[in-house]
């Protein structure tokens, strides 16, 4: 499916251009209205006791689904058909050249705490990204922007380094959250925000308890329990346990394996998506023999996707064609050709490369994404057949990311993806940024990066992204073989609209507000 949209309609965007839209297994309450009350309770994985309602340093799902999905607002939002749409902000308008953004902002929205928003709160909340010594995920964001001006309450003009026609979607980040101008540390200490349910108790790696705000802006739309109870479990057999015997009425993380369990649970439905999260074999193009476009090649057409996504993911994801953009995208390329598993084609690349076999090693750890190990040894299996010798170097759960990750030259990675195309590729691809992990340069693919970062016209940038996805997957040098469901369970009491975000997992984050109990 393909969405085109004009410059004009980008500019005057309180929508933007959809990505592709997610299909669940559950059924939905169609025909049905969403209907109010009742205690949300969920078992959630991804919580520390470090946490806090700092959302420069969220990176895993308890906070993410808490403070992005229930007690803060951004100022725009992933809907759950990918479409992008105002959460704070009502609508945006750009210059010409994608460097001037003009921001009208929602009239009406209040804190917690009864304080009016207001553009103050969007500056400050944003400087909080760039203030000296703040650690934020975010801080490569809001580093582009160079002048921020307040023109009313409601209203506020950003200036950009360089033209970006994603901007509006990068302000959807979840570490991007409004806090109140001048109280932003008592905010983060008590999770004052402007969503729909304000924070009763705060356990941090424990529990979290919310209640729905009285005469909220989204009215009736959104937000339709009472409360939410959020429990810290980690253990991915106790939140099975718990799911199963009715402690909870939805968890995240479902272990596949036991997927049986689940589905002969009549009480119990299993709900998931392919979105953008891809499972990778990074390899060093700066060291040989990877530095070899051959080898590569090679090497491409030397495992078996199809295999990994059954043995893997037993059948929980899609197959990867060797690019980072996924199915969430808005320009995913579908229809390139696919980087088949072909031993012959394999020898021929090595040939070509003046080689008659190859012998590489592959490091591996079930820290770079569960089963890893197990798909380096698949790996290993299927690339015999091509005269390629891979062996399987187990490195220790313990310090993969600093001591392998971007050192060893070749060895298993993940990456959840990000919600456009610039996003990831400026991530990961682009030419001396910190996390290409492997310090591939193209001119041409950089080229591209910088033009269609500032083309605002849908249907060229379709094109220039589809030609960068398939210099990724004919020349770059990270082996995508799978992308990765994300895979939730809740009970059959639980109902949402026909389609579930999959930009994240539990709904884009947002289950807290857009399900409902259906008795």
């Amino acid at each position: 499916m393909t969405f085109n949209m004009n410059r004009r309609g980008l500019l005057k965007a309180g929508a933007a251009a959809g990505f592709v839209a997610a299909t669940v297994k559950t059924a939905s309450a169609a025909g049905h209205g969403p209907k109010k009350g009742g205690t949300l309770r969920l078992g959630l994985a991804g919580a520390n006791t470090s946490d806090s309602w700092d959302g420069r340093t969220h990176s895993d799902s308890f906070m993410i689904v808490m403070a992005h999905g229930a007690v803060f607002d951004c100022l725009t939002e992933i809907a759950a058909d990918g479409s992008l749409k105002g959460e704070l902000a009502e609508s945006w308008e750009a210059s010409a050249d994608a460097k001037t953004w003009t921001f009208n902002l929602r009239k009406g929205v209040t804190f917690h705490n009864g304080k009016a928003f207001g553009a103050d709160d969007v500056i400050a909340s944003l400087n909080m990204h760039t203030a000296e010594g703040a650690k934020s995920a975010a801080k490569p964001i809001v580093s582009s922007i160079t002048e921020m001006k307040k023109m009313s309450d409601h209203q506020i003009v950003m200036t950009l380094a360089a033209g970006n026609a994603d901007f509006p979607y990068l302000l959807s980040d979840y570490h991007i959250l409004m806090y109140p101008a001048g109280g932003e540390e008592e905010a983060i200490a008590k999770g004052i925000g402007t969503g729909l349910y304000k924070v009763e108790n705060f356990d941090p790696g424990v529990r979290c308890s919310l209640s729905r705000v009285a005469n909220h802006y989204k009215g009736d739309e959104a937000g339709h329990f009472d409360s939410i109870e959020a429990i810290a479990i980690n253990d991915s057999n106790a939140r099975q346990t718990a799911m199963m015997t009715g402690q909870v009425d939805a968890i995240n993380r479902v272990d596949t394996k036991a997927e049986a369990l689940y589905n002969a649970n009549p009480n119990v439905e299993i709900f998931e998506v392919t979105g953008n999260q891809h499972y990778t074999l990074p390899m060093l193009t700066n060291v040989a023999p990877f530095d070899q476009l051959e080898v590569r090649k090679a090497l491409k057409h030397a495992i078996n996707r199809q295999e990994m996504v059954d043995k893997i993911l037993l059948g929980h994801g899609a197959v990867g064609n060797d690019h980072p953009i996924g199915p969430a995208n808005q320009y995913y390329a579908a229809d390139l050709p696919q980087n088949d598993y072909d031993p012959e084609k394999a020898k021929s690349m090595l040939k070509k490369a003046g080689l008659d076999g190859l012998k590489v090693d592959l490091s591996a750890a079930n820290a770079a994404f569960p089963g890893a190990i197990d798909a380096a040894q698949l790996y290993q299996a299927s690339a015999k057949a091509a005269g390629i010798e891979i062996n399987v170097v187990q490195e220790p759960d313990d310090g993969y990311w600093s001591n392998v990750w971007l050192k060893k030259p070749w060895c298993a990675c993940y990456w959840s993806g990000r919600a456009t195309e610039d996003w990831m590729f400026s991530t990961a691809y682009e030419t001396g940024v910190p996390w290409n992990d492997t310090f591939w340069e193209n001119a041409r693919f950089q080229e591209l990066l910088i033009t269609a970062r500032a083309e605002l016209d849908s249907g060229k940038r379709k094109d220039m992204y589809t030609e960068m996805q398939m210099l990724c997957s004919t020349e770059g040098g990270t082996v995508v073989p799978m992308y990765a469901n994300y895979v939730d369970a809740h009970s059959t009491k639980l109902k949402h609209a026909e389609q579930v975000g999959n930009n994240f997992q539990m709904d884009g984050s947002r289950l807290c507000e857009r399900w409902w109990f259906d008795a």
